[in-house]
Formats: C-alpha cells, sequence, structure tokens
C-alpha cells in the first residue's frame, strides 16, 4: 500500500493542478495553477493533508496553527482535527487579510494568540508576501511565530523571504514532487 504522502502526492497532481495560464496574487504569471482548496476541502484528502502537516512540523513546538485567509484556513482545521485524532490539542486561528470594521473587530480571528507559540501556514507559495503578512499580524497580536509550513511550495523565493524575517520555512512538496519543476 502507497504512504500517506504518496497517497497525498497523487491527490494533488490529480485534482488541483490545473495546467492553464493563469494570474497568481504576486501578479506574476503562470502555465499552470495549484489549486490545494480542491485537496483541503476534499474529504479524503484533507484527512491526508492534516497528518502530513503534523509529520512535517512534528518537531517543533507550537499549540495554535493559521494563517492568512482563506488558503491557510482549510489547512489549519485538517491539522486541528488531525493531532485531535492523535490524542493531541491544537488550537486553529483566521487571519484577516484587514481588521474587522465592525463587531470585536479583531484581525485574527478564533483563540487568542497573544503569548502563544503559533505556526503560520498556508496551503501554497510562491514569494511569501501572503503567508509574511499572517506572520506580521501574529506578531503585532502579541504571538511568539515559531515556524511557516506550506503544502506546496512553488518556488524558492518563497523559503529566501521567510527566512530573511527570521523564521524556518518547511514544506511537504516542491515543484519537483509535483512534476513541475
Amino acid at each position: 500500500m502507497p504512504s500517506e504522502r504518496s497517497q497525498l502526492l497523487d491527490q494533488i497532481t490529480s485534482k488541483a493542478i490545473v495546467r492553464e495560464t493563469v494570474t497568481l496574487s504576486s501578479g506574476k504569471t503562470a502555465d499552470y495553477y495549484i489549486d490545494l482548496r480542491r485537496i483541503t476541502l476534499d474529504g479524503a484528502a484533507a484527512p491526508l493533508v492534516g497528518r502530513q502537516m503534523l509529520e512535517l512540523t512534528g518537531d517543533l513546538d507550537f499549540d495554535a496553527v493559521g494563517g492568512l485567509t482563506l488558503g491557510a484556513d482549510p489547512l489549519a482545521t485538517a491539522m486541528l482535527h488531525a493531532a485531535a485524532a492523535q490524542g493531541r490539542r491544537l488550537d486553529a486561528f483566521v487571519v484577516r487579510k484587514e481588521e474587522k470594521r465592525h463587531g470585536l473587530q479583531r484581525r485574527i480571528e478564533g483563540p487568542d494568540v497573544a503569548g502563544r507559540r503559533v505556526l503560520a501556514v498556508e496551503d501554497t507559495s510562491t514569494t511569501g508576501s501572503s503567508v509574511l503578512t499572517a506572520v506580521q499580524a501574529l506578531r503585532e497580536a502579541g504571538a511568539e511565530v515559531v515556524a511557516v509550513a506550506v503544502l506546496a511550495d512553488r518556488s524558492t523565493g518563497a523559503q529566501a523571504k521567510v527566512e530573511a524575517a527570521g523564521l524556518p520555512y518547511r514544506y511537504v512538496y516542491g515543484l519537483t514532487d509535483l512534476g513541475l519543476g
């Protein structure tokens, strides 16, 4: 039987890689798009996502996980559920792109992150800008960000940018793994 890592890779390559010209959030164009919400919101694949992300970050000490909405939300939730299945408590949070203008006017939704060790996640990263926006908001809220972890890394640009911000950068799959490098 194939490993869970192989099973998840098969799910990603068959369901999430779209081969057409697209404009990325960075403004760059690419000949393909990795739509990981097709995986992180899939009932069969999401549990694999959670377990693989926990395995990737198993040596890190954190008790909450999340990142910039929308890409990080299902990833963090998958990790929360995978941790619970292992008997571990892991909270999830959502970082808004900007502070909410009504209600409690929070930028970070979910359990409070102040004074906590947190992991910033993203489904896929090209430049690292989105996840670093989340990191900045987390730091401003008083969280200690221990690392950045992504499911799929599109390039080396994100890693260099995140490491320049003083954080370890980890990913489950790179372009070569996905047959794109």
